[in-house]
């Protein structure tokens, strides 16, 4: 008896393995089964962030651009490395910090002008990639912007990284409603009303 369910189980344990590697699940194992963890997705922010420049300076043309600094590679100016791009990428990617908040770029700004974080100069977007950390005439540059540019600033900032944004471009740019289609034109030469003594007419 003992070995007829030995052999039984023995067949379980084996039809068990054939069906998992039948299926690509592999040896059924508690490492095999166990669930990994998900990978995590990118915020629409990250997806957003290379324009985020180009529409700042859209919004805002007076803004310095702090463009200055030459490359490390090319030892060319880089032009396209701007206070906005910079400000953008340590806001996301230094503080990792939500973009669609005023508040939190207004933590940002305040990092710049010194009444929040600091700033570690180390970790701070350019000094990969120029050949001067540009971290000390940014911080010249927010600094002598008047509150109400800061203000326009933020804003522009909200308005790119704004979730809704997209969907309301949509409804801008889509086809215009349909229009009530007018009423076709009634024919001119209808007989007109019967008058007063038309009956005698009949006679």
């Amino acid at each position: 008896m003992a070995i007829a369910r030995s052999s039984q189980w023995t067949l379980l344990l084996a039809f068990g393995l054939a069906v998992s590697l039948y299926f690509g699940l592999g040896p059924l194992s508690p490492a095999a089964t166990a669930q990994t963890p998900p990978t995590p997705g990118i915020t629409p922010g990250r997806l957003l962030y290379r324009e985020a420049g180009a529409a700042v300076y859209q919004a805002l043309p007076t803004l310095p651009r702090e463009n200055q600094y030459k490359s490390l590679s090319s030892g060319q100016v880089a032009e396209d490395n701007t206070l906005a791009d910079r400000l953008v990428r340590y806001h996301l990617f230094v503080k990792d910090r939500p973009p669609q908040y005023r508040l939190d770029w207004k933590l940002t700004l305040a990092d710049y002008l010194g009444a929040n974080e600091l700033i570690v100069e180390a970790r701070y977007p350019g000094r990969e990639s120029l050949t001067t950390n540009p971290l000390e005439g940014d911080r010249a540059a927010i600094a002598k912007l008047t509150r109400s540019e800061r203000e326009a600033l933020v804003q522009a900032l909200v308005n790119h990284f704004d979730p809704n944004r997209q969907a309301r471009l949509s409804e801008s740019q889509g086809p215009a409603a349909p229009t009530t289609p007018s009423r076709p034109n009634q024919p001119r030469n209808l007989p007109g009303l019967p008058q007063p003594g038309s009956a005698d007419l009949l006679k």
